[in-house]
């Protein structure tokens, strides 16, 4: 009695059989994941600013802020119904501008099925993400109106083209290519986007000098370290949640999504310990991310054993990658495109290795996708370069982004590097800098 007399939500009655229940309880745990994914975007803000210098840092936050609100905005106009909408085996031609009805999408209304709006609601968190994994590898010299641009087109073409591919009955889907959560559709892609844009900007100022790899420590690894945490426990939104439904399923998907960040975090600790002579915090943090990235294809179809050699190995790849990146001069401040990029190809062709998955189908959707990106990213970043241009003047780098790009400073009275600096006396300034470097 009590439950039938319950005031319901706007347009939606009361539940009145177990099917109707069980769809609510789908329906809340949905908007859960969607929550644990959406305060991802605090760890991505808290993980780059800490691995960012100070005076860059109100810049990097602000980029994770405002990177959630556009890519919803461009996800709610034009991504979704590339994506999910009904089409053909390439992309959704309708249900744009998201409204609510099912209709467009092929989806049941609800009670048959959960509310088109938390579905909308979880594949936006999603969206967001890949944005999100660009404005690491970019920081520090890039113009905030030019990463803005990139990311409003990722979210609402690129991004949604590809995801249709696999997440819709795409034909990559029909061709059997498997990634339960995203370790191609979100973190390659990101990846892929990450990697265009950090070669168009090229490398921060005084970061490769004399054949020399000039270190940049980040300012705060409490910081960082602090991201990594957060994105770790979003992650049992991410996997879990991409069952799309409370099933018993969704333990067992935390389980070994929880082992593999256990297993990446440990190789990575070991390798740059005995590659480096010390185990360096920053590449533990990476070894985390990486085993998480690394389980984020196979996490429902790989029992526990392989979920820690998925994740092992992905703690031993991105501490290679990261010198390699260095090594050809491609300036990731974060490990972004080792992190998303590589272990995202390394975690999907895992599905073929360890699940059920075919490993030709799993290399042939890599890089269809891969591709997709590179050359959708490489068209819009070109044009943004050559138009509005799309990196920092040399002034403005070395005074800092917050001043030059936001005029303010994260840590106001405290620290005085950001300071304005003479503009008629750039060569005394940028010898002053390398020496601070």
């Amino acid at each position: 009695m009590l439950w039938n007399t319950a005031a319901s939500a706007q347009g939606l009655d009361a539940p009145a059989s177990f099917e109707e229940i069980r769809v609510v309880l789908d329906s809340i745990f949905l908007l859960f994941c969607s929550v644990l994914v959406i305060f991802m975007n605090a760890g991505f803000g808290m993980l780059e600013a800490g691995f960012c210098r100070q005076k860059n840092a109100v810049n990097i936050l602000a980029k994770n802020l405002i990177v959630f609100g556009i890519a919803t905005l461009a996800y709610w106009a034009v991504g979704y119904g590339l994506m999910y909408g009904e089409g053909n085996a390439f992309f959704g031609t309708s249900g744009f501008f998201f409204n609510g009805d099912p209709a467009p999408y092929g989806d049941d209304a609800y009670p048959a099925a959960v509310p088109a709006a938390i579905s909308f609601l979880f594949q936006v968190a999603f969206a967001a993400t890949a944005a999100t994994i660009v404005s690491g590898a970019v920081a520090e010299r890039i113009e905030f109106s030019a990463f803005l641009i990139f990311s409003t087109l990722l979210v609402a073409v690129s991004y949604s083209v590809t995801g249709h591919w696999v997440w819709d009955g795409g034909w990559l889907s029909e061709l059997g290519f498997s990634d339960f959560a995203g370790s191609t559709v979100v973190h390659s892609v990101g990846g892929w986007a990450a990697l265009v844009g950090a070669a168009f900007l090229g490398p921060r100022l005084g970061r490769y000098q004399n054949d020399r790899i000039n270190a940049i420590p980040g300012h705060n690894m409490g910081f960082a370290t602090l991201g990594c945490l957060i994105l770790w426990i979003g992650w049992f939104g991410f996997n879990p949640g991409s069952e799309l439904a409370a099933t018993a399923n969704v333990p067992y998907i935390a389980v070994t999504t929880n082992l593999a960040a256990a297993a990446g975090a440990t190789t990575a600790t070991f390798t740059t310990w005995i590659k480096d002579g010390k185990p360096d915090l920053s590449m533990i943090i990476n070894g985390i991310l990486a085993g998480l990235v690394g389980i984020t294809a196979g996490c429902a179809d790989v029992n526990y054993v392989s979920a820690v050699i998925i994740g092992a190995i992905a703690g031993i790849i991105v501490v290679f990658s990261v010198a390699f990146f260095d090594s050809i001069k491609i300036d990731d401040p974060v490990g972004a495109t080792s992190v998303h990029l590589v272990c995202g190809i390394w975690g999907t062709l895992a599905v073929g290795i360890f699940g059920s998955g075919n490993i030709v189908t799993q290399l042939i959707g890599i890089l269809a996708v891969g591709a997709f990106t590179v050359i959708f990213s490489a068209i819009v970043w070109g044009i943004i370069k050559a138009t509005m241009g799309m990196r920092v003047h040399a002034e403005d780098e070395i005074r800092g982004l917050d001043i030059s790009e936001h005029g303010m400073e994260a840590y106001s009275g405290l620290v005085k590097e950001a300071d304005v600096l003479p503009a008629n006396d750039l060569d005394k300034t940028m010898n002053t800098e390398m020496s601070k470097i």
